[in-house]
């Protein structure tokens, strides 16, 4: 599959057009689309893998920020009247409003200048989904599998995993691509949990405390979250304030977090788990 219509891959969104057949296959036998889903498909570009999800569930809907592409998915797939095109910045967009009788199954092949922001600004609405499979830079994968420990592990595979199950699959090199980009790329599975393994007492003092310690990741937990929380008190958690941030798994992260929570109210076990 070439690219078609003209179109030149832009650099300012990010555009590398999937082309090779084989691991177009690959991707569509990991996602196992059926009929009756409600499927999404971030940034379809040129539609080398929407073609083949069309083909086997007629009622995909794509969001595409690109708006000279619109035209060329509109007149490549007229043969699908149910087929719907959002020109949106999937950055900003609401998923739920995509939702009807089932949650939404989300594919992509993610740009990886927008990557991080947008696996963010999905996971804040995991709710509505049943899984999403990308393809992203091969280091961003690892980021997100990341463990404790593991020095891809970080702010964005804490919260990945907090919300969902993350899959790695199967790595893609740059020849898949027109133009071939610079890295090494993976496709991965998130499957939002149905109870969320280490439930916070409050999602926004999860976030703030992660991502304070990992903005001076290179500091003992002492100092990185020193502001927030005192050497004496991270000893009564049980949890050693001469660690480093990369040490600490997502349940001390919890932890921490709703101690803070708890300091902050004075309810203790008052505190609602929502």
């Amino acid at each position: 599959m070439s690219q078609k219509g003209g179109h030149q891959a832009r650099k300012r969104f990010g555009q590398n057009f999937l082309h090779d057949p084989g691991v177009i296959e690959r991707i569509v036998r990991a996602i196992n689309p059926k009929p009756e889903d409600a499927i999404v498909e971030i940034g379809p570009g040129l539609g080398a893998l929407t073609e083949e999800i069309l083909a086997i569930n007629p009622r995909l809907q794509v969001v595409e920020l690109d708006r000279d592409l619109i035209p060329v998915l509109r007149t490549k797939f007229f043969n699908y009247p149910e087929f719907r095109i959002h020109e949106a910045d999937a950055l900003k967009f609401d998923f739920s409003q995509l939702v009807e009788d089932r949650p939404l199954r989300i594919i992509g092949n993610l740009p990886y200048n927008i990557s991080t922001p947008l696996i963010f600004h999905l996971l804040g609405q995991a709710g509505v989904v049943q899984d999403m499979h990308f393809m992203l830079q091969k280091e961003v994968v690892q980021r997100l599998a990341a463990v404790p420990g593991d020095n891809n592990y970080g702010r964005l595979g804490i919260m990945a995993q907090y919300f969902c199950k993350v899959q790695p699959l199967f790595e893609v090199g740059p020849g898949a691509f027109k133009p071939a980009p610079k890295v090494d790329s993976a496709i991965v599975r998130l499957v939002p949990h149905e109870t969320l393994p280490h439930p916070a007492r409050d999602l926004s003092t999860l976030q703030a405390v992660v991502r304070t310690a990992f903005s001076a990741r290179r500091k003992t937990l002492r100092k990185a979250l020193g502001g927030m929380i005192s050497a004496g008190q991270l000893q009564s958690l049980g949890i050693d304030d001469g660690l480093r941030p990369e040490n600490l798994s997502l349940a001390d992260y919890v932890h921490i977090a709703d101690f803070l929570v708890d300091q902050k109210s004075g309810t203790g076990d008052e505190v609602s788990n929502d």
